[in-house]
């Protein structure tokens, strides 16, 4: 790792501009920022993809060897990367969206249901609790898909993959305050809704 990386790593990007150094050097092949990058996006996108593909069967895997794909598909990109003015994260959560959707798709061809001999002792939660998780899942999915699409995609990035207020507003082009004032109006209309449910 070059000290430039190191110094950038210690750091811990908090803001656009960090991650802006880090990906300039990243571009230019330092290995150092390469790792420190991947470290700092890969977060980030495995819970932006497991938010978004986490009906498919409730597997984790997939959305966890989707993500896997994402940061495969940034690294190599990495070379060809030029700043447009836009945020690396708008880079990246571009990428994870064409990955998603070819998940998605592939899931819906090859929904081929087969038989798994497990390789020990099953250590997974309860059938009650699974229901119960399930149950909770479905429920939140289903909220958030009664949504206008800019809301769920806000919610989404802001508490689901973990963004800051100025992160998904320069993946989104608004500005930080736009975010929190479109976050609270989708958390109040999801309360809104909930309790409609719980109510009826």
């Amino acid at each position: 790792m070059t000290s430039e990386a190191r110094a950038l790593h210690a750091t811990a990007p908090s803001d656009e501009g960090d991650l802006g150094d880090l990906t300039a050097l990243a571009v230019q092949g330092d290995p150092g920022a390469i790792e420190v990058l991947l470290s700092q996006v890969r977060p980030m996108v495995v819970r932006y993809c497991r938010a978004r593909l986490g009906r498919i069967s409730g597997h984790y895997h997939i959305a966890d060897d989707v993500a896997q794909e994402v940061c495969i598909a940034v690294l190599s990109a990495l070379p060809r990367y030029r700043d447009m003015g836009r945020p690396f994260a708008s880079f990246v959560f571009g990428i994870a969206s064409h990955k998603i959707a070819d998940a998605l798709r592939s899931a819906v061809r090859s929904a081929v249901p087969t038989e798994d001999l497990p390789d020990g002792p099953d250590d997974r939660p309860g059938p009650e609790e699974t229901v119960v998780r399930y149950s909770e899942a479905e429920r939140a999915r289903d909220l958030l898909t009664r949504l206008p699409e800019h809301q769920r995609e806000l919610v989404l990035l802001r508490v689901v993959a973990g963004l800051s207020a100025e992160e998904t507003g320069n993946v989104l082009g608004m500005t930080a305050g736009a975010v929190r004032v479109a976050q609270h109006r989708a958390l109040a209309r999801l309360r809104a809704m909930a309790s409609e449910e719980s109510g009826a």
